[in-house]
């Protein structure tokens, strides 16, 4: 397919112009025009990038592109520029996705994550500059804090941080969701009754002030938590494009 057309149709299902997000979301690095083989991956690492170099993919889809307004103009020099090169020497494209992907009711982030640990009647949760970014569903079953804490870590391989409430009667059936940095994001989760709130990280104020509100909160990692949306993504363009190449790159990241 061409790349153009791979671009309409991501932009068709992300809807990425309805997000203020913190990043361009698509088109990042311009590279060959026919696309036959894609890597997809969380993010858009050195590793990534050698890697999609590697299995001569034409283009690189992730969920965390290389363009950040908090870190405003970079050059293109040092270990930057070694991240960047194998795509630029090799005409890949970069297509990133951030709000986007972890918003997406089918194959976002939060939608991926609550599926795989059996929550469902999901609705939208957490709103940030008028939309969504997170779900919001119940259990089929309530279980104890510590049942799901392990349920977590079975399904997502990766150690969860836990707050545990100092007042709750430690049964967990409704959970909000927004994976990945949402750290604060609790307070929407205790304001709407929830009994509990994912998300990949937990800072220090927040363990001790969300215990002390009553919920109970998991931090699953950030990269941990973000794996889902990008394979969803995958495993519905190898649907929707069959004869396209797709491929998945992991990454060891304990963050």
């Amino acid at each position: 397919m061409k790349r153009s057309q791979l671009e309409h149709y991501l932009k068709q299902h992300l809807k990425p112009e309805l997000f203020d997000d913190y990043c361009p979301n698509g088109l990042q690095i311009e590279g060959r025009e026919e696309i036959k083989k894609i890597l997809f991956s969380v993010s858009a690492t050195r590793e990534s990038c050698e890697h999609a170099a590697k299995i001569n993919a034409c283009a690189l889809i992730v969920h965390h592109g290389v363009f950040w307004k908090f870190h405003g103009t970079r050059t293109l020099t040092g270990p930057f520029a070694k991240r960047l090169f194998p795509l630029i020497k090799n005409d890949i494209n970069l297509m990133g996705y951030h709000l986007p992907l972890d918003a997406h009711g089918e194959v976002g982030n939060a939608a991926a994550l609550a599926m795989l640990l059996g929550i469902s009647h999901l609705s939208p949760f957490g709103f940030y500059k008028g939309v969504a970014t997170g779900i919001m569903g119940e259990l089929s079953e309530s279980l104890s804090a510590h049942k799901f804490k392990k349920l977590m870590e079975e399904k997502l391989k990766h150690n969860v941080l836990y707050s545990n409430p100092l007042e709750t009667s430690g049964v967990i059936k409704k959970v909000g969701i927004i994976t990945g940095g949402a750290n604060s994001e609790w307070r929407e989760a205790a304001r709407l009754g929830l009994d509990a709130y994912i998300t990949g990280e937990m800072s220090e104020h927040d363990y001790h002030e969300s215990r002390e509100s009553g919920i109970h909160m998991f931090a699953g990692g950030h990269h941990a938590t973000e794996k889902f949306g990008i394979m969803a993504l995958m495993k519905k363009i190898q649907l929707d494009f069959p004869e396209l190449d797709c491929t998945y790159l992991d990454s060891e990241n304990p963050a």
